[in-house]
C-alpha cells in the first residue's frame, strides 16, 4: 500500500548541462499531473508525463524539472522585437519632439530582446532527463510507501474495533426475543389493571407478536456481511495492487451495514454500537482518501 502523499527530488549533471527535478504529490481521486519544464526542454512534456503516468495511477503531481547548459551559453537577438521596440521609441520621439536617443542598456533588458542560442538537445541530454526524473520518480516512492505503511497500521486498528463491536451487537440481539416478550407482557398487563379486568393471555398470539418483532430487528445477515466486508479490507490492506478504489468500496457497504442496523433495532446498545462503527468508518474514509 502507498500514499498519495509524498516528496521526491533529484539531480543529474552531465558535461555541458545539469537537470534538476522537484516532484510533489497529494491526494486527489484521479491522476492529475502538473508539469513545468524549463524552455528548452519544453518538447519533453509528453515524454515526462508518460513516465509519470507509467509509475502513478491516482494524486495530483506536481512535477518541475529544470534543464541549464553549463558551459559558455551563446545569446540570439530577437530582431523583430528590438526593431520593433526601437520604431516605437523613434515614434514618440518624433510625435512628442523629445531629444535624446535609445539606450542600449535598456533595449538589452527588454523581455525576450536576448535568447539562449538553441543548440538542440542531443542524445545524452534527452537521456539525463529521463534519469533525473526517474530518480525523482523513485525517491517519490520511497516516501509514499513510508507513509502507506504508518496509514495500513492506522486502518488495522481501526477495522480490529469495527471487529470488536459486532459480537456486542450478536449478543445483544440475542436478548432482544426475551425483552420483547416481558415487554409486551407489561404492556398488556398495565392495559389490563388499568380498566381493571383480568385477561389471560394466549401464550401463542404472545409467541407470534414476539416472532414478529423478533424478525424485524434481526441483524445476523447484517453482521454477517460486516464480518465478510472487514476480511475483505483487510486483504486489500496486504496486497500490492493499488487497492484505492476497492477500499472506497468497503467502506461504502461497511457503512451500509451499520445504518442498516441501526433502522432495525431500538435496542440502546445495538445503537450505540452501530454508531460507533459509523464513527470508525468515517475515521477510515479520511484515511483511504489518501491511499494510491
Amino acid at each position: 500500500m502507498k500514499s498519495m502523499t509524498g516528496y521526491g527530488r533529484s539531480s543529474y549533471v552531465g558535461e555541458d548541462f545539469s537537470v534538476a527535478v522537484d516532484l510533489k504529490t497529494v491526494n486527489n481521486r484521479f491522476l492529475d499531473v502538473h508539469l513545468r519544464l524549463s524552455a528548452e526542454i519544453s518538447s519533453l512534456e509528453a515524454t515526462v508525463k508518460r513516465r509519470v503516468n507509467n509509475r502513478l495511477s491516482r494524486g495530483r503531481v506536481d512535477i518541475a524539472v529544470t534543464f541549464e547548459r553549463t558551459t559558455q551559453v551563446q545569446y540570439e537577438l530577437n530582431r523583430p522585437l528590438i526593431a520593433g521596440y526601437v520604431a516605437a521609441l523613434r515614434t514618440i520621439q518624433q510625435e512628442f519632439q523629445l531629444p535624446g536617443e535609445p539606450d542600449i542598456n535598456i533595449v538589452a533588458r527588454l523581455p525576450g530582446a536576448l535568447q539562449p542560442a538553441r543548440d538542440g538537445l542531443n542524445e545524452k541530454m534527452l537521456e539525463g532527463v529521463d534519469r533525473a526524473v526517474d530518480q525523482a520518480l523513485d525517491d517519490l516512492e520511497k516516501m509514499r510507501e513510508q507513509e502507506g505503511g504508518a496509514l495500513r497500521q492506522e486502518m488495522r486498528d481501526r477495522l480490529d474495533r469495527i471487529e470488536s463491536l459486532v459480537p456486542v451487537i450478536e449478543n445483544a440481539a440475542g436478548l432482544l426475543v426475551d425483552v420483547y416478550r416481558a415487554r409486551l407482557q407489561r404492556k398488556v398487563g398495565e392495559l389490563v389493571n388499568r380498566g381493571g379486568q383480568t385477561i389471560e393471555l394466549d401464550p401463542g398470539r404472545l409467541a407470534q407478536e414476539v416472532a414478529y418483532l423478533a424478525d424485524r430487528s434481526d441483524v445476523s445477515e447484517e453482521m454477517a456481511r460486516l464480518r465478510s466486508h472487514i476480511s475483505q479490507f483487510r486483504d486489500a490492506l496486504d496486497s500490492t495492487a493499488d487497492t484505492g478504489k476497492m477500499l472506497d468500496f468497503l467502506l461504502q457497504e461497511l457503512n451500509r451495514e451499520a445504518n442498516t442496523t441501526l433502522s432495525k433495532s431500538t435496542d440502546l446498545g445495538i445503537k450505540e454500537a452501530a454508531l460507533a462503527i459509523k464513527a470508525e468508518v468515517e475515521k477510515l474514509r479520511e484515511q483511504v482518501q489518501n491511499v494510491e
